[in-house]
């Protein structure tokens, strides 16, 4: 199915993007996509598949919403997607973690020949519990793994001052680091 392939690979690579090397649920993979809108068209000759009015797709636990989704395949079979809303956002568990990422753009588009992914006005990635990363453009090559912010015009461009990028990152400590820290209280050695 055309939109199985498109969702795959536009969350597998978003995904990587913010998390680095947190990938999105393997599993969701291997389950049945369900889609539900107020309309449907597909131009077979085409390869084209439109959804339209308030749509709302979901493949295991990840889960789209938009506005409008549409789909096509080249005739090399390479897969485009474009999903557009106020916003059109995603959400999807991160494989083996009890963590979700989530993101939120007003069009996201998704490119197969070339494995990137864009989020135009708007965007922001989050990843649970606060990693965070907003802008008014967004862009991930999964290939060369290159992850790209840039701000806007405005302030609301991405809800930053002067629509500038804004990146919250939490610091990550590792097993080691917390086995060798002292307990809180402890004296200091």
């Amino acid at each position: 199915m055309l939109e199985n392939k498109f969702y795959s690979l536009i969350l597998s690579s978003l995904l990587l993007g913010l998390a680095g090397p947190a990938q999105a649920e393997r599993a969701d993979r291997t389950k049945p996509i369900n889609l539900e809108s107020d309309s449907m068209r597909v131009d077979d000759a085409q390869k084209t598949s439109v959804f339209e009015g308030k749509v709302v797709m979901t493949q295991g636990t990840l889960t789209i919403h938009a506005d409008r989704i549409t789909v096509r395949q080249d005739k090399e079979g390479h897969q485009y997607g474009s999903a557009s809303g106020n916003p059109a956002t995603f959400r999807q568990k991160r494989d083996g973690a009890g963590e979700y990422i989530e993101g939120e753009a007003d069009r996201i588009e998704y490119n197969g020949k070339i494995d990137k992914v864009e989020f135009f006005n708007h965007a922001r990635l989050k990843r649970e519990p606060a990693d965070e990363v907003r802008g008014n453009y967004i862009s991930y090559d999964s290939r060369t793994e290159y992850f790209t912010v840039t701000g806007g015009a405005g302030p609301t461009a991405s809800g930053s001052p002067a629509g500038r990028v804004h990146a919250v990152i939490q610091p990550r400590n590792s097993a080691e680091d917390t086995e060798k820290a002292p307990a809180p209280g402890a004296p200091k050695r």
